[in-house]
């Protein structure tokens, strides 16, 4: 198979940045963010943060070969913020949001164990 083996997809390899910034010359305040051992799943949910947030003219993501886990997010900004910042921005409130969910769910699990058991008893 020329399939890379499973680690590959998820652990970065010695020396190897997780996320790589180059800024894009073809039109102004925007840069473009190569994201390593990661796949449609964050680079999704980063688009849609980012294309709601004010200062974002325009964002989207790409990857460049189904068979290796990077994509590459090009973000575009009016110049009151960096892409950077707005970028960093989308990852604090979706890791927010991530936590959020954890909690309900957790909650939500506990308290159907808890109806079970008094079900049962």
């Amino acid at each position: 198979m020329n399939a890379p083996d499973r680690y590959e997809l998820f652990l970065l390899g010695d020396g190897e940045a997780k996320v790589t910034v180059q800024p894009e010359t073809r039109v102004p305040n925007a840069a473009v963010f190569t994201f390593a051992k990661e796949d449609h799943t964050l680079a999704n949910l980063l688009r849609a943060k980012l294309v709601k947030l004010p200062h974002v003219l325009f964002a989207a993501y790409q990857v460049p070969h189904p068979l290796f886990a990077t994509f590459k997010l090009r973000v575009q900004t009016d110049g009151e913020k960096s892409p950077k910042d707005v970028v960093l921005q989308a990852c604090g409130d979706l890791i927010q949001e991530l936590q959020m969910l954890d909690q309900e769910f957790t909650k939500e699990w506990e308290l159907k164990k808890i109806a079970g058991e008094g079900m049962m008893g």
